[in-house]
């Protein structure tokens, strides 16, 4: 846990609505300063838990997907996630989700890591696993809003995947890199 002496949080007084955008919400909170010197606005992003989850085969490829992204108005390659239903465990989340875009099974999902994607703006968490031995068992089961193709590729194409720029997600750089911690870890033992 990191060391916060002498650093107070704010007291929260007020929150109205914005704007609801179906897999978010914005609102604009007012917070008191704790010394007393203030009282300011601030707009935050609430939005509900997601999971990222990089398979790796029993060969040792990681499992990778593509598809566009209207943020970025791009084809991203990333790892299969998604957001974690009402009521539903994180680890079950990323067992659905990598079944659902990839069509892939695993037999063993370890938890490598919980981060929030940006604590300025946004109070949710991304939970991140690796799933270990991932084999296809089935075609993907795609929502309407999605276009995913799944592919392997080395950790040696990966790695040159990041560098070149073809994978630039953050969020998803931070799980591969989360990830091979926990296969290499799982070789040793």
């Amino acid at each position: 846990m990191a060391d916060l002496k002498g650093v107070t949080p704010w007291r929260r007084l007020d929150q109205k609505p914005v704007v609801d955008c179906r897999i978010f919400r914005i609102v604009e909170e007012t917070c008191a300063r704790p010394d007393g010197a203030g009282q300011f606005g601030f707009y935050v992003i609430l939005a509900d838990d997601w999971v990222n989850v990089v398979p790796v085969t029993p060969q040792g490829k990681v499992v990778l997907i593509r598809q566009w992204r209207a943020g970025s108005d791009e084809v991203a390659i990333e790892v299969p996630g998604g957001i974690i239903d009402p009521g539903e465990d994180p680890q079950d989340s990323a067992s659905r989700e990598l079944d659902e875009e990839t069509g892939y099974r695993c037999r063993k999902m370890i938890r490598t890591g919980r981060l929030r994607p940006n604590p300025a703006l946004q109070r949710n968490f991304l939970h991140t696993f690796v799933a270990l031995d991932a084999t296809p068992d089935g075609p993907p089961r795609l929502e309407e809003r999605e276009a995913i193709e799944s592919f392997e590729a080395t950790w040696d194409e990966v790695d040159a995947m990041i560098a070149s720029g073809a994978i630039d997600h953050a969020l998803v750089i931070n799980a591969l890199e989360f990830a091979r911690r926990v296969v290499a870890r799982e070789a040793r033992s």
